[in-house]
């Protein structure tokens, strides 16, 4: 890339990209370029800033930066694996290979599409990782089945398979992704000792369990309270009960973990609650995913408003519960008249539904509300099978407040 097309990518940075493609730009700026560019590090600069930022770096187009790891689950994986030699046999953008390699002596990235190949190459050279010391990075264009049936043994595979198909469409089984890991898995485990696999976070867990053989952990990232990412880690020769780690990543620094064998989950009784007591509880996404609400009950003493509600309710405030917490301000059957007692005076209020009829914009068109957050309305079913609306307040005393362990 030549200066004339940084500078103008400096320039221009934040403008509007639909407006800057109107734009007339100089005789020696790459215009198609710095648009892509300028479009890559605006959609980059949240999910990964530290890239988004270097001036040297070149994206892809848009399809793979959406698709691509962000910066905090780039970390936390970098802290599963750790040896002496790892392959990334999906390496992508390259961001999830870049963080991996902090944590081994030498690293391969192997991908199939030359073009991400040559951006992988540059990128990795002006982060000062090709063919540095320590942690190099070496780039390999080459199908993933390829390089492992050739490849000599690692200490680690790395895999994030592609979930979309030739026609874009995404796909959600293990076995329809590419590679498949499902066919892959004895070779991996025969060559490594260690396999760390990226999942769909739409995935259920005990599927991928019951596909996956050897899997020693499984995580479920949410990032900011949106569950991301699904891994599976496995050993080679592992025989044991997997545990599962629910994980939600806040920045700057902000961790919640709260750990379980995903057998277990369920043995816990549920209980359901006829009425919403004092506070309100809503899991945290990566735990929505879990599904280890008995647990929850069981370890923080709460009970929920009904088995397939998943909000929880207590008479005390509960500290450290894994997800946002409310005081009850009321309650109210859900019907005709509501809006002139429970909702009098409101105009506006944050809206979640929870296993009920109507959808957000349903009952929001029907409660004539706009959107806000000074007040709380879930829409649910209690243990009566009624349907109510709660309205409520946030209070900051929870897990999203700092570093706390729920074991």
């Amino acid at each position: 890339m030549d200066e004339a097309t940084k500078q103008f990518i400096e320039e221009h940075l934040h403008d509007n990209i639909h407006a800057l493609a109107l734009m007339k730009t100089p005789a020696r700026v790459d215009r198609t370029l710095a648009l892509c560019q300028i479009e890559a590090r605006q959609l980059l600069s949240k999910k990964v800033p530290a890239w988004a930022a270097h001036p040297d770096l070149l994206f892809p187009p848009h399809l793979s930066i959406e698709q691509c790891s962000s910066e905090a689950t780039a970390r936390y994986k970098a802290g599963l694996l750790r040896g002496e030699s790892l392959v990334d046999l999906t390496g992508g953008l390259g961001i999830d290979c870049c963080y991996l390699s902090s944590s081994f002596q030498a690293t391969c990235y192997v991908e199939r599409n030359p073009e991400l190949c040559a951006l992988a190459s540059h990128n990795f050279e002006a982060l000062g990782r090709s063919g540095a010391l320590p942690h190099p990075i070496i780039v390999h264009c080459a199908a993933a089945e390829d390089f492992l049936n050739a490849c000599a043994p690692v200490d680690a595979f790395f895999l994030d398979p592609a979930r979309r198909d030739l026609h874009g469409r995404k796909m959600v089984s293990i076995a329809d992704c590419t590679p498949d890991v499902v066919a892959l898995q004895d070779l991996l485990l025969q060559k490594s000792r260690q396999v760390l696999v990226k999942l769909s976070p739409m995935l259920d867990i005990t599927k991928a369990l019951t596909e996956l053989r050897h899997v020693k952990e499984v995580h479920v990232v949410a990032v900011a309270n949106e569950c991301k990412e699904l891994l599976c880690l496995m050993e080679s020769g592992f025989q044991g009960t997997p545990s599962c780690t629910c994980i939600d990543l806040h920045a700057p620094h902000t961790v919640f973990c709260f750990p379980f064998s995903p057998f277990t989950s369920h043995l816990s009784p549920l209980t359901s609650h006829l009425s919403p007591l004092t506070f309100l509880y809503e899991p945290n996404a990566a735990l929505m995913k879990a599904g280890c609400f008995g647990l929850l009950e069981e370890r923080f003493q709460v009970r929920q408003l009904h088995p397939n509600s998943h909000l929880f309710t207590s008479d005390h405030l509960v500290e450290g519960f894994p997800g946002r917490v409310f005081e009850v301000e009321g309650w109210a059957p859900f019907n005709k008249r509501v809006g002139q007692t429970l909702l009098q005076g409101v105009r506006k209020a944050s809206v979640a539904v929870r296993n009920f009829p109507l959808s957000v914009a349903q009952l929001r068109q029907t409660l004539k509300l706009a959107d806000g957050d000074e007040v709380y309305l879930f829409a649910t079913t209690l243990g009566d099978n009624k349907k109510v609306l709660i309205r409520a307040r946030r209070i900051g005393l929870n897990a999203e407040c700092g570093i706390r362990n729920a074991e």
